[in-house]
């Protein structure tokens, strides 16, 4: 392999979902640009190019969030049974107020208009676009030497009230983004015994669909 084509391996390899890491030390704005460029690269059904990054610094309006996702963060720590709670309790979900800023990317299903190419049967495909682009930033932050991490203990109508997101525009993530110490070698849901990783040779089927004894585990 080339020394290109390890480098994009090992950024696969090491990225994480970041908590727990971030310095709070601002990210420079040519990194930055950098890093939002590669998420703006990432291929879109269409060319509708569907979404759009809020970059959030403001303290109170981070705070606000963080008491949010606290919120719902108990209300999902309710629901398990006991022994899954003392699990739960030890994983951090969110560095709202940690991390350099949040980056809430949003989607816009009417971007392009009413005939968009490749999307007339998969309506989703421009949903699976703005995905691609959080990923496209998630590496893109990783090979940078920064960390992500992905916030999803949230109601979107409330982000979308905090932040002045119109109706018909639905925001997708809201990511942690900044400058930290280091990243893990195993990831956080790995390390505190909520999940394990599931091997590649059980999510490989060969011309129709081989049923697993974990498919709803």
């Amino acid at each position: 392999m080339s020394t290109t084509t390890t480098d994009l391996y090992d950024v696969i390899g090491r990225r994480r979902d970041v908590r727990a890491e971030f310095t709070g030390a601002p990210v420079p704005d040519d990194v930055l640009h950098r890093v939002l460029d590669a998420a703006h690269r990432a291929p879109s059904v269409g060319m509708t190019q569907p979404w759009d990054f809020v970059l959030v610094r403001d303290p109170a309006l981070r705070r606000t969030f963080r008491d949010h996702v606290a919120t719902e963060r108990d209300t999902f720590a309710a629901s398990l049974p006991p022994e899954r709670r003392t699990t739960f309790d030890r994983i951090k979900v969110e560095g709202i107020c940690e991390s350099s800023l949040g980056v809430v990317v949003t989607h816009s299903q009417a971007r392009g208009g009413t005939h968009v190419l490749g999307r007339h049967a998969i309506a989703d495909a421009g949903l699976y676009s703005t995905v691609l682009a959080i990923q496209n930033l998630w590496l893109a932050a990783t090979a940078e030497g920064l960390g992500l991490g992905w916030v999803s203990f949230y109601r979107e109508s409330f982000l979308q009230e905090l932040l002045g997101i119109p109706a018909d525009v639905r925001p997708v993530a809201w990511l942690c983004l900044g400058t930290v110490s280091h990243l893990e070698t195993v990831p956080d849901l790995e390390r505190h015994g909520w999940r394990s990783r599931r091997p590649l040779a059980d999510a490989i089927h060969e011309d129709t669909w081989q049923a697993r004894e974990d498919d709803h585990a």
